[in-house]
């Protein structure tokens, strides 16, 4: 059976209590039983005392005797008398006779007398079997014995009070109630902090106890008990962001896998898992370390003797390119990120291929302005032909005015699409603007171009945006469909929030030859003699694709049955 702390220690105290008492009560029987020894000796001492003044006046055995008779005449009843010589010898006796009386210089009260001039001793006398309180007085002479009957009487009056054990047990009960009231006290606050542990060890604390006790043991569990809320403070803090770096590792746009120093995969988001079914055949994150694609990843892991954490690498497959990192931490564990760079890969060649066509662009305007202006300083010309050079020089700077025109909105597209805030626009509006800004050029090429709706179609979206769209179909149309053609916008159809456009002619089209799909690709050009004869920068289509796509909308274009071209893309509802 297990005791509790409470009775432990209850038990400890009752023990020491029990000592403490039982050392007291011997000590005070001891010292009262001397005292009253003292006052029993004092007594007998007196006697002997009158005795040996009474034996100085006595001369010869017969005048002792007569003496000891007389004066045992007036000692108590009970008093043994017994008068011994310095040699032990038993002179007078009032109880026994003398002469059948051995020697008693070998008795232990006899003895203490030899050598302390007095001797006290409680034994059983060897002549009649009786148990006597002795008490022997040393003189020059001889020695005086007086001896009481051990009896009740002399035993009580050698005894302690017993009101002192009285006193003493009463004593002893209160100090055990307030030992118990003490141990239990004492004990709340350890028995509340193995409740309070208890609790927390089965996970039940709904509340923190409140009810410590006010001493050093409750200030301790009051300690505990916040350091406990503390702690669960800390761990809902913990989790919350754990759980928001769970949250950001499955949203995360690279492929995570975390695994311990054994390469055990122990935890891997979403798009990790997806990366990996396309680059190894089983799609096991484990596996992967024997694929031969991932042979420069487990070198790197299996090398010990480098003090690198840190390699990256590039892998193909499938035609996506993949980026590889592997971070090793101090304990062994590792994390490895895929990272699908495909997309950034396409976008910098597309960068490379956008800085050689800018490059290829600006050297044709450049070289002619150049040659023109080398010509006019060197060459000694007629004025006719000066005007004529000048002219096509500023022809020139004209070309690269737009050409640096469209790229920066092709940028601003790309990049800042927060300078072009989005209203209602009526389209028939706009489209009669755009009409009357080109009305000259219309008439100049015998082109018709109108548009089969109302003013009722308005369209959520950036009016200078819109105005560019339709501006740089018309103008291809103008440049490259030929004249005595009719150019036409219908809307084929509308739902709830949109509408799609078509923008048709009936030209000359695209030539079989072309790619119709690359038409909206920067500075692709179906025909570069004819474009460079009718002019243009390259990028209309593909601003005219961008400003679409801003708007939430896609274009495509296909050649029609009846000759021309025609384009379909959609526009929100406004």
């Amino acid at each position: 059976m297990k005791w509790s702390y409470k009775n432990r220690l209850f038990l400890f105290f009752l023990l020491i209590l029990f000592l403490f008492a039982g050392g007291v009560i011997v000590f005070e029987q001891s010292r009262e039983k001397k005292a009253r020894s003292e006052v029993l000796e004092s007594r007998l001492q007196g006697y002997a005392d009158l005795i040996h003044k009474g034996l100085n006046f006595r001369i010869g055995q017969e005048g002792i005797e007569l003496f000891l008779d007389s004066v045992n005449q007036v000692l108590p009843d009970a008093i043994r008398l017994t008068f011994i010589d310095k040699e032990g010898k038993v002179l007078y006796d009032n109880v026994f006779s003398d002469s059948s009386l051995i020697n008693h210089s070998d008795r232990p009260e006899v003895q203490q007398a030899k050598e302390h001039g007095e001797g006290r001793e409680i034994r059983t006398s060897d002549t009649n079997q009786q148990v006597y309180f002795y008490y022997v007085k040393s003189y020059p002479q001889y020695y005086v014995r007086l001896a009481l009957p051990y009896d009740t009487e002399v035993k009580g009056l050698l005894e302690s009070d017993r009101v002192f054990y009285y006193y003493v047990g009463f004593l002893l009960v209160i100090l055990l109630i307030l030992i118990h009231y003490v141990s239990n006290r004492f004990s709340s606050s350890i028995e509340e902090l193995r409740n309070f542990t208890r609790a927390v060890e089965a996970d039940q604390v709904d509340t923190l106890p409140a009810d410590f006790p006010l001493d050093e043991l409750g200030e301790i569990g009051k300690r505990i008990a916040n350091s406990y809320k503390q702690l669960q403070q800390s761990k809902q803090r913990v989790a919350l962001e754990r759980e928001k770096l769970l949250m950001h590792v499955h949203n995360s746009q690279e492929g995570l896998c975390f695994y311990n120093s054994t390469r055990e995969a122990k935890f891997m988001n979403g798009l990790f898992i997806q990366y990996l079914n396309i680059l190894i055949d089983e799609g096991d994150a484990e596996a992967l370390f024997d694929d031969p694609l991932f042979a420069e990843v487990t070198s790197f892991l299996d090398d010990k003797s480098q003090h690198d954490t840190f390699f990256e690498t590039k892998l193909e497959k499938q035609g996506r390119s993949f980026a590889i990192r592997v971070k090793v931490f101090s304990s062994g564990e590792f994390e490895l990120v895929v990272n699908d760079i495909t997309r950034q890969e396409k976008l910098g060649r597309l960068k490379q291929e956008m800085t050689g066509n800018i490059a290829h662009e600006l050297r044709t305007p450049v070289t002619s302005i150049r040659g023109y202006l080398e010509t006019l300083l060197k060459e000694d010309i007629p004025e006719d032909k000066k005007s004529y050079f000048l002219q096509r020089a500023y022809n020139q700077t004209l070309i690269l005015s737009e050409l640096i025109q469209d790229m920066g909105l092709i940028t601003k597209l790309e990049n800042a699409t927060q300078t072009f805030p989005k209203e209602s626009v009526c389209l028939v509006k706009l489209l009669e603007d755009l009409s009357l800004d080109f009305a000259a050029k219309l008439k100049e090429n015998n082109i018709d171009f109108d548009w089969t709706f109302s003013d009722d179609v308005i369209i959520k979206g950036n009016y200078n945006l819109l105005y560019v769209v339709f501006r740089n179909l018309l103008e291809n149309a103008i440049r490259y469909a030929g004249n005595n053609i009719k150019i036409r916008v219908d809307l084929h159809a509308q739902n709830q929030g949109l509408y799609y456009f078509s923008f048709s002619d009936n030209g000359v089209g695209i030539p079989d030859h072309a790619n119709i799909n690359r038409l909206f690709e920067r500075f692709y050009r179906v025909s570069e003699g004819r474009t460079r004869e009718t002019g243009g920068t390259g990028l209309g289509l593909s601003i005219v694709k961008n400003a679409i796509r801003y708007h939430q909308g896609d274009i495509i274009a296909k050649n029609r049955k009846e000759g021309g071209l025609e384009l379909f893309f959609n526009f929100p509802k406004a």
